[in-house]
């Protein structure tokens, strides 16, 4: 991955109607997307619960690039679920680990990208240490637990300064933005350095997903 790759598009499957995942996913695919997101929640490291390794397999099984977002008190134990799932990429919490770097290289020994993630009080200095060792870089712009909230821009400068430490290090990851990205925000967080841009509600709750993601992607290209 060079840090000039395409910007990506990344429909999160929290938003979707799993009473029609299937149709929804094939609308996103004819919309050109690659690549979704698979958020875990388990009740406690945030207010909500949701999926499991099966959705990973569900959505490889349809030809995605498939990221996990594992929002868990101890992703040291449930990882190796999601890496047997064959996540692409496996994203854990700098606030969730005890060992980050140690987490990370776990994820990373048992065959998937890793990824890190951070909420939206946590300074962005207790996250950095460990950006030689990641994937994907992955900023909440919103308290994670639930789609559909309002974008926080005072969390662009952390977009920013990921952006810019990957310039000046000559490193190469992701950097991901989750959480109220529609087509009104989307231009800020692709400005300041996003490039790999979740969109929930925009794209699973809206009329058309496939047109809606098709807008979505025109604004990043």
């Amino acid at each position: 991955m060079a840090a000039t790759r395409r910007a990506q598009i990344v429909p999160s499957i929290l938003s979707a109607d799993l009473a029609k995942i299937g149709e929804h996913l094939d609308a996103v695919k004819r919309a050109g997307v690659t690549w979704v997101s698979v958020d875990v929640m388990d009740g406690h490291f945030v207010p909500n619960l949701s999926f499991g390794p099966d959705f990973v397999k569900l959505c490889k099984k349809r030809g995605f690039f498939v990221d996990a977002h594992l929002m868990v008190s101890n992703p040291e134990t449930v990882y190796p679920w999601f890496t047997d799932a064959k996540a692409d990429i496996v994203s854990v919490h700098v606030e969730a680990c005890e060992a980050p770097a140690k987490t990370l290289e776990g994820i990373r020994k048992r065959g998937a990208k890793c990824g890190l993630a951070i909420k939206p009080k946590t300074p962005i200095e207790k996250f950095l240490p460990f950006i030689g060792q990641i994937d994907l870089a992955l900023v909440m712009t919103v308290e994670p637990g639930f789609g559909g909230q309002k974008f926080m821009a005072d969390m662009l400068p952390k977009i920013e300064r990921l952006s810019a430490e990957r310039d000046s290090r000559k490193l190469d990851y992701w950097i991901q933005v989750d959480g109220g990205i529609d087509s009104g925000t989307i231009d800020k967080a692709f400005k300041a350095g996003a490039d790999s841009l979740v969109a929930g509600s925009a794209v699973f709750s809206a009329p058309d997903p496939e047109a809606a993601a098709r807008e979505l992607i025109k604004k990043i290209s």
